[in-house]
């Protein structure tokens, strides 16, 4: 007998490229009703203080960032301060969110860029953004989307994951998946689609145990099944804001 999940998969198999990109928009469209409050979870004031908070994002929680940016900031308010600190200093402040040796090197040495290059301000093009230490298109994106308005797909963990779940694309490569779901939405909706995803990632559909049977798209989802079914049990599986009181 076919599993959940196969049987899931055995829906969508003859799914033609305008059914897909019809499926999709309407996944997004209930995700934009699921999600109203979707957002960049990283809390900044400036452009220099997203894409230094994005930059440490690498490799640990949103929450962790969170929790020493404001005195990083504090320290460190402007590129001008940062590209001058002692990297003793900022190694222990950034220490909480994990390989503080290299995001200390990474962010002193972007903020030495900012300043000897682009004049201490962040630069609102992907191809200056990606140059600077430990900025790649992800972290260029983020920036680019949440702090200039320019649209752009945030291809991290939880995005590719679920895009693939979803059957939107079967590609690895993040620059290859960011190209395929481009062709499926108006380049207006890439920043948002991209929150949209990662709150559905962080919340419901998880990396070792999605809660599928408490998902709002299970019936337009080839991987039904990847996790727990049962609405009871997979309530139980919910985070952040959309988790039980107990």
């Amino acid at each position: 007998m076919p599993t959940v999940l196969e049987k899931s998969a055995r829906r969508f198999a003859t799914e033609t490229p305008l059914g897909r990109t019809r499926r999709a928009r309407k996944i997004h469209r209930i995700l934009t009703e699921v999600y109203p409050h979707a957002r960049c979870e990283l809390d900044y004031e400036t452009p220099f203080q997203l894409l230094i908070a994005t930059v440490l994002s690498a490799q640990t929680t949103d929450v962790r960032v969170n929790s020493i940016t404001p005195a990083l900031f504090a320290a460190y308010p402007e590129p001008a301060d940062l590209a001058a600190a002692d990297p003793a200093r900022v190694e222990e402040i950034v220490r909480p969110t994990g390989f503080y040796r290299a995001k200390a090197a990474n962010i002193i040495g972007l903020a030495q860029v900012l300043v000897d290059q682009h004049a201490g301000e962040v630069p609102p093009q992907l191809e200056a953004l990606v140059r600077l230490p430990g900025v790649g298109r992800k972290t260029a994106h983020v920036v680019l989307g949440n702090a200039f308005d320019v649209p752009g797909l945030t291809v991290d963990t939880h995005f590719g994951r679920l895009v693939r779940r979803f059957g939107w694309t079967r590609e690895e490569d993040p620059v290859k998946v960011e190209q395929a779901i481009g062709e499926l939405f108006p380049a207006r909706d890439w920043t948002m689609l991209s929150h949209r995803l990662i709150f559905h990632g962080r919340r419901i559909c998880h990396a070792r145990r999605p809660a599928c049977g408490a998902c709002p798209v299970a019936q337009l989802c080839p991987s039904f099944g990847a996790g727990e079914p049962d609405p009871v049990k997979a309530a139980r599986l919910l985070r952040y804001e959309m988790a039980p009181v107990e």
